[in-house]
């Protein structure tokens, strides 16, 4: 209906605009826009206080810092990873010259299978990648172990996971690096951005020089980086996002949870499996459309969309069965039967901080 109030499955939160210009004007006072200003300084630094991290590489987004990530720890051979993600994770892997192995996914969660895992290590892998899908944390004690046991990097794709702690302490102090997205879309953003977290400050420092190219000082260039510096404008963005966080993130909260009053007990409508023992951000509101549903997971799509209401299939279609992935012997529909079953079937409806309760009303009444 061309009437009807457009909404959006994310919209990004944005700070006060007057407190904006004045950190605008110390950019204009100091006249540095980027390579390592005061206010990237201030801002990764807030990170760290933040997230309760000591060591922390802020990037210009997310896709660079996991590139960089990869590449920090000199790999070859194959990285297992997940098909359910957004193609980034994967793009990745393919950009450092690895060949990436799909394991397939626990269909409650969305998150990587460790069995499933296990099963496709061999003496060529050198990583596993798992994501952290919709900022539900994977299974951390198992994957620790696998990492132990078969002596792999563990690298968690933890785009979604802003602010995720399990007992009040940081979940991307997990596997040997952690990576952020700052994307508009997700629920903390510096517009674009994102940051690379380790315990291990000898691997901070090695990704620090990477994203200047390398450049240790003036003469001196330690290996070949990339240029991934976030710039002032995006620092200052970032810095004042932080301190709207707590705030907006429950106001997703009650949104999250009004849907799941609202939807509870609809046939054919199922919630993807939230730990309850951790703390989330509440980033994004999914639900499986199962077979006994009275819609297609697309007709409800459509149906949804009639009224102008953009919700997403996220994610569909699977990495492994877009055209540059499906003929790795590993993408194989027959050996990722979870993964093929929740990217059919997906469904992530509109939430922000700004969804309104009659908003979320008007929505699940097209739902129910």
């Amino acid at each position: 209906m061309k009437d009807e109030k457009e909404l959006y499955v994310t919209r990004p939160d944005l700070p006060d605009f007057g407190l904006y210009a004045e950190k605008l004007k110390q950019i204009w006072e100091n006249k540095i826009l980027t390579n390592n200003g005061p206010l990237h300084q201030e801002f990764e630094s807030k990170l760290k206080a933040h997230l309760g991290v000591d060591h922390l590489s802020v990037y210009s987004n997310g896709t660079i810092a996991l590139l960089a990530a990869l590449k920090a720890l000199d790999l070859k051979g194959k990285v297992i990873t997940t098909p359910f993600s957004f193609v980034a994770t994967a793009h990745s892997i393919l950009w450092n010259n690895l060949e990436p192995v799909f394991a397939d996914i626990d269909p409650k969660t969305g998150n990587l299978d460790p069995e499933s895992v296990k099963k496709l290590i061999t003496s060529d892998t050198s990583a596993i990648m798992p994501v952290h899908v919709y900022g539900n944390p994977c299974d951390l004690e198992a994957f620790e172990k696998i990492r132990k046991e078969y002596g792999v990097k563990l690298i968690y794709d933890a785009a979604h996971c802003f602010d995720v702690k399990l007992k009040d302490k940081s979940i991307l102090l997990e596997g040997d690096l952690s990576i952020l997205s700052f994307h508009a879309t997700k629920a903390f953003n510096s517009i674009e951005g994102g940051a690379i977290v380790s315990k291990d400050p000898a691997l901070i420092e090695k990704l620090n020089l990477f994203k200047n190219f390398g450049f240790r000082n003036e003469l001196e260039i330690d290996g070949y980086g990339i240029n991934g510096k976030l710039n002032e404008f995006q620092a200052a963005f970032g810095i004042l996002q932080l301190d709207n966080l707590s705030n907006n993130i429950q106001k997703r909260k009650i949104c999250f949870e009004y849907y799941k009053e609202l939807l509870a007990g609809v046939k054919g409508i199922e919630f993807i499996d939230f730990t309850p023992s951790y703390s989330y951000n509440y980033s994004y509101f999914p639900i499986i459309v199962k077979d006994d549903y009275k819609l297609t997971r697309d007709g409800l799509y459509d149906r949804l969309k009639a009224h102008s209401i953009f919700s997403r299939r996220y994610f569909f279609p699977l990495i492994s069965n877009l055209n540059i992935y499906k003929d790795f012997p590993s993408a194989s529909p027959e050996l990722l039967t979870n993964a093929n079953y929740l990217g059919d079937r997906i469904l992530t409806l509109p939430l922000y901080s700004e969804l309104s309760r009659e908003d979320i009303e008007r929505i699940c009444k097209l739902v129910v």
